[in-house]
């Protein structure tokens, strides 16, 4: 038998040598390239042993269908394994800190425990677990970028080559109608010197590279699909999706059980609404103190231009137009260069708690690219990348509990995001620092500790609310409620002004977020339908073309990853109270009603998958609070560019 066959293997940047020994089988290579399977199980560091320039690496264990196919040969069962007995032989891997999720928190913690384990001469092992095909491939944000969290963690950061390269030169504020644009004062929470225009998937790009030089394990393409607990309840690590399931769960012969990854902290950086964090909310009841999170749909073009139509360093952001009065929402414009092109980004951000079913997201933001304002930016250009996501606009009221027994939440998965400024990185980047330096000093202070008792990370909260990151929330927390007073649109602007222009978060009230999103929209038979404006293909596009700019791509015959709890409750509840309001929040084209061909003249909804952008809007938005997101296979989703 040849063991080759039977193995995927992935050597660590630049070892050239390894030997590898297991049972009675032994193999030796030289100068032998092997690239990671996306399905493969992670690397170990107890078994099997391997040597690269003669110090210990990590090499890929055989998946649970290998480990049974051998046992089939040499006659030891000849069962089909069931999916729980494969769960229950899951090879499990040992780490001092896991953190879930590659984007800024985390790969900012990951960079930080290094840094500190470096000074103190310490050997932490810090593994970073990213669902996405590539470091970076599905962050999207507008993104000008406050340095000052990247200041503290790699004050080099530009002579390490850091993506940082168009800054910000021009600030302007606009109130539009359907035709004009009206300059407003500029808040001075969005002043934007000593910033930069960034493309967010390239910065994270950059700060994965500069975590993996400092050794710290970055394997994306592994989606951690479960907490895991132990016998006190705390939490001991996570395990990663299982793959090779087909749409029924059934076994694949590519089948390989996800493994399981015990650490004594885990952090949870999955960004907005995650779908591991909605379960420590629930379990530790992380929301108790605090109000319910709001969020935003952010939907994003980047555009390719002319010579011509590209200020290098321009700002813009709108208020009103095509938005209505009691919807809150507003959109960007940043001119910047990567890669010698020319580019703008452009995006609308809509709050998810508005309440007319028939508001379309994606077809608002169509509609805006034909205002006269903004258009004359996109002409003679092409669109190049689409995509979409949800953020937190909850701010300082929604911030949850911070820690639990095992680990913590950071970045955008707590919620950080300062949205007057309209900027999360630098808060989120922050909050995994400090989530770090908490995690390092428990670790050395209790160095015999292992998964099984649980470290505190209660020092964190305390730590992050004694930093800049709670004062900017904290001196902001009015803006975003005062926008859903009954003078809506207006009356959030004028109060919004005076809190950054003269209060500066010193008055002593602060606002309520009265209800969470889902609660919000009304029945359809109380609501106006909106018509909308065909695109034309050039400046507007239809939806499905859009999709195909955001690279999103899904492994065929896999389990669907939008669940539907009450697969009746759609047509009953949704359509019958809403019109069905799931084909327009998505950005996607995922939800669209059909005829029902086992019952006719019904309608079932019909799930497109495969066209999910992980925006996760769908979790949020639905009234029925029936449809859970959950991580897909490893690898699958958006492959943005330029976002």
């Amino acid at each position: 038998m040849s063991l080759s066959r039977q193995f995927t293997l992935a050597l660590p940047r630049g070892a050239r040598r390894y030997t590898l020994q297991t049972g009675t089988f032994n193999w030796n290579a030289k100068a032998t390239k092997f690239v990671p399977y996306r399905s493969l199980s992670l690397l170990s560091r107890n078994c099997p042993w391997v040597t690269a320039n003669h110090a210990l690496v990590r090499t890929a264990l055989p998946s649970a269908t290998v480990s049974r196919r051998l046992a089939t040969v040499a006659g030891e069962t000849n069962s089909t394994p069931s999916l729980e007995e494969l769960h229950a032989d899951r090879f499990v891997d040992e780490t001092d800190v896991v953190i879930v999720g590659g984007g800024p928190s985390g790969l900012s913690a990951a960079i930080r425990l290094k840094q500190l384990a470096a000074e103190n001469n310490k050997d932490i092992r810090v593994m970073v677990v990213e669902k996405a095909g590539e470091i970076g491939a599905h962050m999207l944000s507008g993104a000008v970028i406050e340095p000052r969290a990247l200041n503290e963690l790699i004050p080099d950061w530009k002579d390490k080559g850091a993506p940082l390269t168009t800054p910000a030169t021009s600030d302007s504020m606009k109130f539009l109608t359907e035709k004009s644009a009206i300059s407003l004062p500029h808040p001075p929470q969005m002043n934007n010197k000593g910033n930069y225009i960034i493309s967010l998937n390239n910065f994270v790009k950059w700060l994965g590279e500069q975590a993996e030089e400092l050794g710290v394990e970055v394997y994306p393409g592994f989606a951690a699909s479960e907490v895991l607990y132990n016998d006190s309840g705390a939490v001991k690590g996570i395990a990663l999706n299982d793959v090779g399931l087909d749409k029924d769960f059934n076994l694949k012969e590519s089948f390989e059980a996800g493994m399981a990854i015990h650490a004594k902290v885990t952090l949870f950086a999955e960004g907005c609404h995650g779908s591991l964090s909605k379960t420590l909310f629930r379990k530790f009841n992380l929301r108790e103190h605090s109000q319910p999170q709001k969020y935003g749909i952010g939907i994003k073009e980047v555009w390719e231009v002319p010579d011509d139509k590209l200020e290098p360093g321009k700002v813009i952001h709108t208020l009103g137009w095509p938005m209505d009065m009691h919807t809150y929402g507003g959109s960007f414009m940043y001119h910047f260069e990567a890669d010698g092109k020319k580019l703008i980004s452009l995006g609308l951000v809509v709050g998810l708690d508005y309440s007319n079913p028939y508001l379309n997201p994606y077809k608002e933001f169509q509609r805006l690219k034909h205002h006269p304002y903004i258009r004359q930016y996109l002409e003679n250009g092409q669109c190049i990348s689409y995509g979409a996501r949800a953020l937190n606009e909850g701010g300082y009221q929604s911030i949850p509990k911070l820690y639990f027994p095992g680990g913590a939440l950071i970045g955008c998965t707590a919620g950080f995001l300062n949205v007057p400024k309209i900027k999360g990185t630098h808060t989120a980047m922050k909050s995994g620092m400090l989530a770090a330096e908490t995690a390092f000093a428990e670790l050395t202070a209790n160095p015999n500790a292992d998964s099984s008792t649980p470290i505190s990370m209660q020092s964190y909260e305390d730590a992050l609310k004694k930093s800049w990151v709670y004062r900017e929330l904290h001196e902001v927390r009015n803006c975003i409620p005062s926008f859903h007073s009954p003078l809506g649109l207006y009356g959030g602007i004028l109060y919004s002004g005076l809190e950054t222009l003269i209060l500066k978060g010193k008055m002593p009230w602060t606002f309520k977020h009265k209800l969470a999103d889902w609660q919000t929209l009304k029945p359809a038979s109380e609501s106006t339908p909106i018509d909308y404006p065909k695109p034309d293909g050039v400046i507007s596009f239809d939806l499905l073309t859009s999709v195909s700019r955001s690279g999103t791509n899904h492994a065929e015959n896999q389990p669907v990853h939008l669940r539907v709890r009450d697969k009746s409750l759609p047509v009953q509840r949704n359509l019958k109270i809403f019109d069905g309001p799931e084909n327009r929040f998505c950005p996607a084209g995922v939800y669209e009603y059909v005829d029902d061909e086992a019952n006719p003249g019904q309608k079932r909804l019909q799930i497109n998958s495969q066209n999910c952008v992980h925006c996760k809007t769908c979790d949020i938005k639905d009234p029925s609070q029936n449809i859970d997101w959950v991580v897909p296979e490893g690898g699958g989703g958006p492959q943005y560019v330029y976002t």
